[in-house]
């Protein structure tokens, strides 16, 4: 059993250490969120830029480093990655910008559940150009 366990991570490596990966950055952007507008009160939208940028700091190197591998620190692969994670994360925030916009200010839902449910579209999306743009084999 723990054999077949082992041999299942090892084939789907990337995937499972992107999954970990990103519990890990949701955490950060959580953590800077919650922080943000129930301890300091800040606007929730405000929070969320805040966070994001905190957590896309965070999930370039991991991604890099962990999941992709991407072993290159060339200034001009560097910039080019970072450039393509910043870029693609832009896109992913403003979908979740949107989503968050729609349901609590349009629609009245809370902001955590929506937070949460937004988060889920967001990775999905960010491994996707993760994967076949920014940190692409050659």
């Amino acid at each position: 059993m723990m054999d077949t366990v082992r041999a299942l991570l090892r084939k789907h490596r990337e995937l499972v250490e992107y999954v970990f990966w990103g519990v890990m950055t949701t955490v950060v952007n959580y953590a800077v969120y919650f922080l943000l507008t129930k301890v300091f009160h800040v606007h929730y939208l405000t929070s969320n830029g805040i966070a994001w940028a905190v957590s896309v700091a965070f999930a370039y190197f991991v991604n890099k480093i962990f999941v992709f591998r991407s072993r290159d620190w060339a200034w001009k692969v560097a910039l080019r990655e970072l450039w393509q994670l910043v870029a693609s994360r832009l896109f992913s925030l403003g979908l979740e910008m949107g989503i968050l916009w729609l349901f609590v200010d349009m629609l009245c839902f809370d902001d955590t559940v929506i937070k949460l449910i937004a988060n889920v579209v967001v990775v999905v999306v960010n491994y996707v150009l993760s994967k076949f743009i920014i940190f692409k084999k050659k």
